[in-house]
């Protein structure tokens, strides 16, 4: 009875002493690490006065920023069906599991055990019990002294937090490559026509020129090389078409689902463009941007890992208690009292030669700690890079499109001059073949200009962060 009095008295005194030294913990606490950001992008378009701050474009949500109901509904569907995207939900459970069993590590463990020894005597002579039965409950609990347990719940939810991060960077690039395929389509769309309509144009000045070779006005040549450029429109039409099917492949699995025909109603040049909106200031990378969120989260990780390695290093304290039935024979088991027994002990655990083992995985925790600060610096940086190139390729697409259409409206007025003119014989046929040929190379470069506005538009919303949301 005496020891069992001491034994509490000494549980009673040491374990508070302990627990009040966990609170000092062995490293100091998170810090984000500096980041040194610019002022503001290099191409960066201003806000406007009076601007309020959910327009910047990456607090944007998608539905808002994208004006057309068939993207917006492509969009929803690969955010519901898209595949790598359910990874990444798979991942985010995974994460709250190991989050929830990490936030039990303050309580004890338990375990229950129901236990028949049967001993065979030795032919020495001595006596020994044949049979004992035991049925104990024990219980074990670790004092939290140095800030272990609490550091694997930092590491945790920090992993927990860099995986809800990592799913919206998926989420985000995502919507980005769904409005890029999309738009992509259009484009398509739009030069399958372009070139359907030159071969219309062709068809009628072969006709013209036709006529032209049975009154003797020109020789065969001339038909020859008209129906070579005829020849050479129609070729890339199914180039187109192939292409077209191929995209729309690309976005169907994007949207989790077999290939198939893509519905569009609206044509590219019909798209809004909303190129300006402001764009916000560097800084706003950290809240906005899941990929640089998910780095520093990483830092976090290796910061609760350190700690862990290094309070792993000093003494740890671990109290057990046990108690049960224990009886010599089967009829007496649930005799009590004098079946019953209890024990209830304390220990000090204090490494001393592991063959260096804690000390090195210590080292590496440190080493792991800076590493992931580096790569999370280069994520920003990587930020700031795609969002400056996205605004300097906005601005310089935008004005190649402006010369793209006054190219476009000029060789559509040579086209209608040559034809005049050739009619009235004033104009050659090679001129006339050299204007329709001019004109539509000048439609698909249209085509394709407009499209890269587009999709910078799309690249830079990603870029900024926006998506997620």
């Amino acid at each position: 009875m005496k020891k069992q009095v001491k034994r509490y008295l000494l549980t009673s005194i040491c374990v508070p002493v302990f627990c009040t030294l966990a609170a000092c913990g062995v490293t100091h606490e998170y810090r984000q690490p500096d980041v040194a950001f610019p002022l503001g992008y290099r191409g960066q378009m201003q806000a406007g006065e009076g601007t309020h701050a959910d327009t910047v474009m990456a607090k944007m949500p998608y539905r808002s920023f994208f004006a057309d109901n068939t993207l917006r509904a492509l969009i929803d569907t690969a955010l519901v069906n898209n595949i790598d995207l359910q990874i990444g939900l798979k991942n985010i459970d995974i994460a709250q599991q190991t989050l929830r069993s990490a936030k039990l590590g303050n309580l004890p463990t338990l375990n229950l055990v129901a236990q028949d020894t049967h001993t065979t005597p030795s032919n020495n002579g001595v006596q020994t019990t044949p049979q004992d039965y035991v049925a104990s409950a024990t219980a074990s609990w670790e004092a939290d002294i140095w800030g272990k347990i609490r550091s694997r719940k930092k590491s945790a939810l920090a992993t927990y937090l860099k995986t809800q991060e990592a799913t919206k960077a998926v989420r985000t690039r995502l919507v980005a490559d769904v409005a890029s395929g999309y738009y992509n389509l259009l484009m398509l769309d739009e030069q399958l026509d372009s070139s359907r309509k030159n071969l219309a144009l062709a068809d009628t000045t072969l006709t013209m020129i036709g006529f032209q070779y049975r009154a003797g006005q020109v020789t065969s040549l001339a038909v020859q090389q008209q129906e070579a450029s005829r020849q050479s429109i129609a070729l890339s039409i199914p180039v187109i078409e192939q292409k077209i099917a191929v995209q729309e492949n690309a976005l169907s699995t994007l949207c989790g689902k077999m290939p198939g025909t893509i519905n569009r109603d609206r044509s590219l040049f019909t798209q809004k463009v909303a190129d300006t909106l402001p764009s916000g200031i560097p800084s706003e990378l950290l809240q906005n941007r899941p990929d640089v969120r998910a780095a520093e989260m990483a830092v976090r990780v290796a910061h609760a890992d350190m700690g862990e390695a290094k309070a792993n290093l000093y003494p740890s304290l671990t109290v057990t208690a046990s108690g049960g039935l224990d009886a010599l024979q089967s009829s007496k088991w649930f005799t009590t009292p004098g079946s019953l027994f209890s024990v209830i002990q304390g220990g000090a655990l204090q490494p001393i030669f592991q063959r260096g083992q804690l000390k090195a995985k210590y080292e590496q925790s440190k080493i792991k700690r800076e590493q992931s600060e580096l790569e999370f610096k280069q994520s920003v940086l990587k930020a700031v890079e795609e969002v400056s190139n996205a605004l300097v390729q906005l601005e310089k697409v935008k004005s190649q499109e402006v010369i793209a259409e006054e190219r476009v409206a000029t060789l559509h007025g040579a086209v209608a001059n040559a034809g005049m003119l050739f009619q009235a014989g004033m104009a050659t046929y090679l001129e006339v073949i050299v204007a329709q040929a001019n004109a539509l190379q000048a439609e698909l470069n249209l085509a394709d200009i407009r499209r890269q506005h587009l999709s910078v538009m799309a690249e830079l919303y990603r870029s900024l962060g926006g998506g997620w949301r």
